[in-house]
């Protein structure tokens, strides 16, 4: 198996300057399927200089806004025209079914057809009143520069156009660090961007591990920003690492999300039938490998049997297999690190005191000769197990309960994190309190999972800083200039010369 180029600097595919290699592993059955460029210091700088080049020297900053979103939409229907090759290739590296891989293509035209809209719709800059008719005074927004994308593992295609859609609408060259495990969607959309005639050195791409290639990227004096989704104690390194130069940076760091369920939500038959089955789509979706994922099960105490005990039922019935199998539902874990992580966390629930209800184990037999674990039900848990505090990143649903809506809002606010949360209740004065009260970037009311392109996405907490998607993930590439002209110059005399 030869190695592919993977490396793109200044328009050029190139394997890692120092000819390292990497696997990349189906996590269906953990064989090989793809060898690519191991890139790391070196060939990042050679990155950050080409993309420095392009942006200084080069014609994308000053391409008039129409002839960025036109490029921007050419990429959208290209995505369109490679829809199953591209859902298909998402489903084997990440996991997840083919199904969930062919949405995901779908999302990331939107957001490219999303940003390309924002930008031609925008007037040119905020007049600003100065109290004289001597003065014009004007706010515009200018690119910021160089901007170090590094993306994760769960959603690597998705997580890519959050960040080069915007940063290429406002005008920035950039270069993209995909996850080592599952990069090659990503190299594939670089393919896309040279297609539809990005010019050279505006997107670069390494592939490599996050130290050196990101730790570089965070670091490197010639970067103006670095965008950062991932786990919290590699945000942080982040965070670290660009303070010395004062970058901007912008962190999506997970979450820990509540899933709070009031029985008058679920007074009917069709009622509760809709609440569990959302409650399963917000745990196990992608085998829970989202940040967004409604991993925290919080339950009014007297449903809380026959909930449970539904959803358990059904748990054990969700069908694994190979993402791009007829009739699968839930993949593999992406990794043997994920699988052992989460039969740890859930090890831990079961001394802390939780109660087993469904999955909890491998499936056995053939067919899952890769990272399988099966949908995982936990009961009668606390906020002092570490399941609970902690992201799991697997498919893992914890189950707390309440009785009260303080204490409901109590239970779902207490963590680290903000991402995401929901509320189900048929009670809209219900519904409007508590989603207000919740400290949660996104709260879904009588749902759980959908998000919108024009919509910010982000959280509060330690779920991170700044915001992707909608105005805002624009504004994140861009930086406030104030340009202030006196139409009719005077001395001004302060000093008496």
């Amino acid at each position: 198996m030869s190695a592919q180029q993977t490396i793109h600097v200044g328009g050029e595919w190139r394997s890692a300057a120092s000819g390292a290699t990497r696997e990349i592993i189906d996590p269906a059955d953990a064989t090989v399927f793809a060898l690519v460029a191991e890139g790391g210091t070196e060939d990042t700088d050679a990155a950050v200089a080409a993309a420095r080049r392009a942006f200084d020297e080069g014609e994308w900053p000053r391409t008039p806004v129409a002839e960025r979103a036109a490029l921007l939409r050419r990429v959208a229907d290209l995505l369109q025209r490679n829809r199953e090759a591209l859902g298909a290739l998402e489903s084997r590296d990440a996991g997840k079914t083919l199904e969930e891989g062919r949405v995901d293509v779908d999302c990331v035209a939107d957001a490219f057809r999303y940003f390309a809209d924002l930008v031609m719709n925008e007037s040119g800059g905020r007049v600003v009143d100065a109290g004289s008719d001597e003065i014009h005074s004007v706010v515009v927004h200018e690119p910021v520069g160089v901007c170090a994308l590094i993306t994760p593992w769960n959603y690597p295609l998705l997580q890519a156009s959050w960040k080069i859609a915007p940063a290429l609408a406002a005008g920035n060259t950039f270069v993209v660090k995909p996850s080592e495990i599952t990069p090659l969607t990503t190299v594939e959309l670089i393919h896309l961007l040279e297609e539809a005639g990005l010019p050279d050195g505006v997107a670069n791409i390494v592939t490599g591990a996050g130290d050196p290639v990101g730790a570089r990227l965070a670091e490197h004096p010639d970067v103006d920003l670095v965008s950062f989704t991932g786990g919290l104690s590699s945000g942080t390194k982040v965070m670290r690492a660009a303070a010395d130069s004062v970058k901007k940076v912008a962190l999506e760091l997970g979450g820990k999300n509540p899933n709070v369920v009031f029985a008058d939500a679920c007074e009917s038959d069709e009622d509760f039938d809709t609440a569990v089955d959302q409650a399963l789509n917000a745990a196990f979706i992608h085998s829970g490998q989202v940040c967004s994922a409604g991993s925290r099960l919080i339950v009014e105490e007297s449903l809380r049997e026959r909930f449970i005990g539904e959803l358990a039922r059904r748990a054990e019935k969700i069908r694994l297999g190979r993402g791009t199998d007829h009739g699968v539902e839930c993949g593999p874990l992406v990794s043997p690190q994920q699988l052992a992580k989460t039969e740890e966390y859930v090890a831990s629930a079961l001394a802390e005191g939780a109660v087993l209800r469904a999955g909890g184990r491998r499936p056995e037999g053939e067919g899952y000769e890769g990272y399988f674990y099966r949908p995982t039900v936990l009961d009668q848990c606390h906020r002092e197990m570490r399941v609970v505090r902690e992201e799991v990143f697997g498919p893992v649903l914890t189950v707390e309960t309440f009785r009260t809506e303080d204490e409901a809002v109590a239970l779902a606010n207490d963590t680290e994190y903000g991402l995401a949360g929901a509320v189900w209740t048929a009670d809209p004065g219900r519904a409007r309190r508590v989603a207000g009260r919740l400290r949660h970037g996104t709260v879904w009311i009588n749902d759980f999972h959908p998000y919108l392109p024009q919509a910010e996405w982000g959280g509060f907490g330690k779920s991170g800083i700044g915001r992707e998607l909608g105005p805002s993930g624009l504004a994140e590439y861009r930086e406030a200039k104030h340009i202030y002209q006196n139409l009719a110059p005077r001395p001004v005399r302060w000093f008496a010369g």
